[in-house]
């Protein structure tokens, strides 16, 4: 029998993975190239819209934990990105076009696996996952929430940041390092001090927004907040969260800035930088005008603007078990964005879990248990927890997963150990054989 999966995203390519690799014929339904979205912009599979990295890669770190978890389960993902990876500090972050091209050359050569570059404009009979992300067509959306009987979607509004070229930025007002010196100096620091940020946060609040159907202030998820509504909400919120000079010296000083804009490398060659944390809607002469404002970005050339795109996802706790499949019939998953993880590295670990208990069930076998004590686990029971009341998009996150029985009170000690006790659990799954 030929499982179908909707969607050629993170999750969509994992899921299609983890089914073939367990002998399973898989049909990926693609809509690129023949449809793009406003966010897209290759042909390729699994294209990181936001510049953002896989974020944190140390243990300590939940989603670190979820990636390591992921490693060891051997996902496709985390293979690429390890493949394509550039430096970044603590984080883990990658060549976003050659992280796309290997995943798709790995796809499209796996001899399980046949690419069907079409829409798919309705939910098919199972076996399916449907993996369609938070920029889902409007044909499949409205085929989605007709399936559920139009009860099942809320929606929220996520924003990418801007880049800028490297030779553009000057300097002579920024550094090179890593906060705390951890791994090697991989971001380029941009030093505010108080006259310089006051201004800024003024300008920024004030700026014109470019116009999003809907958007409001309290629909913006928090964990990709941007960086306009964080200025106005006080005036030292951006030095507590993107902004914040913990960690950095002004070599220049030898003191701790003010306020610091951190760079990140986005491509391998080092060309092109992201600005960390500055996610925006506004119009695209306010990101010049604004951010130019940062004194190493006086004369910054942008290869991209800011964008703002209006994701929807499911009311999954409602609608869907631990295995992101149907509650009504398991034969029927979702994976990805739309079920309420947020993230890329939470989106490729709900692709690997709905797909290895698909396959588990297809080949009449037990559907392996990932406990909360995992974090692959832990997102499958958050999403599908009944009790909550009013369902968020979540990162992974400690909060999610069992506490340990003893007490530790060093955070990072218990984090680790929290860790060392999930990957045993995994560790005696993958010996199981899931």
């Amino acid at each position: 029998m030929k499982v179908k999966v909707i969607g050629a995203g993170l999750a969509g390519c994992e899921a299609a993975w983890q089914l073939a690799n367990r002998g399973l014929e898989v049909a990926l339904y693609e809509m690129k190239p023949k449809k793009m979205t406003p966010a897209h912009h290759s042909s390729d599979f699994a294209e990181l819209v936001c510049s953002n990295s896989l974020r944190g890669d140390r243990l300590e770190n939940a989603v670190g934990l979820l990636k390591e978890e992921l490693r060891r389960c051997g996902s496709l993902i985390m293979q690429c990105a390890e493949a394509t990876r550039v430096e970044a500090g603590g984080c883990l972050a990658v060549d976003r076009g050659g992280f796309s091209k290997l995943v798709t050359e790995k796809i499209r050569s796996h001899p399980n696996i046949h690419v069907v570059e079409e829409e798919v404009t309705s939910v098919p009979e199972g076996p399916v996952i449907i993996a369609t992300g938070p920029l889902t067509s409007d044909a499949m959306s409205d085929a989605i929430g007709e399936y559920f009987g139009h009860t099942g979607y809320l929606h929220f509004f996520d924003a990418a940041a801007p880049l800028v070229t490297a030779d553009s930025i000057d300097m002579e007002c920024a550094w090179w390092q890593s906060r705390y010196d951890r791994g090697t100096p991989d971001y380029i620091n941009c030093a505010m001090n108080k006259e310089e940020y006051t201004a800024f946060v003024q300008e920024l609040r004030t700026a014109q927004e470019a116009e999003v159907h809907g958007f409001e202030d309290k629909n913006v998820f928090e964990g990709c907040m941007p960086v306009e509504v964080m200025a106005r909400r006080g005036e030292d919120t951006l030095r507590y969260g993107p902004l914040k000079p913990v960690g950095l010296r002004d070599p220049k000083t030898g003191k701790e800035p003010y306020a610091v804009v951190q760079l990140r490398q986005d491509n391998a060659a080092k060309s092109v930088f992201n600005l960390v944390g500055f996610q925006t809607h506004l119009k695209f002469p306010e990101q010049k005008r604004v951010f130019s404002m940062i004194p190493a970005l006086k004369n910054a050339e942008f290869v991209r603007y800011g964008v703002m795109h209006q994701n929807t996802f499911l009311q999954s706790p409602k609608l869907l078990d631990r295995y992101y499949a149907d509650r009504r019939n398991p034969m029927v998953a979702f994976a990805g964005q739309m079920t309420g993880v947020e993230g890329y590295v939470e989106s490729t670990a709900s692709g690997y879990l709905a797909a290895v208990a698909m396959a588990a069930r297809l080949q009449n076998r037990e559907v392996p248990d990932f406990p909360k004590e995992t974090a692959i686990g832990a997102l499958g029971l958050y999403i599908s927890d009944e009790n909550i009341e009013n369902f968020q998009p979540m990162n992974v996150n400690f909060s999610i997963i069992s506490p340990l029985e003893q007490r530790i009170r060093k955070k990072a000690e218990k984090n680790i150990a929290i860790a060392n006790r999930s990957l045993a659990i995994i560790d005696a799954l993958v010996t199981a054989g899931i």
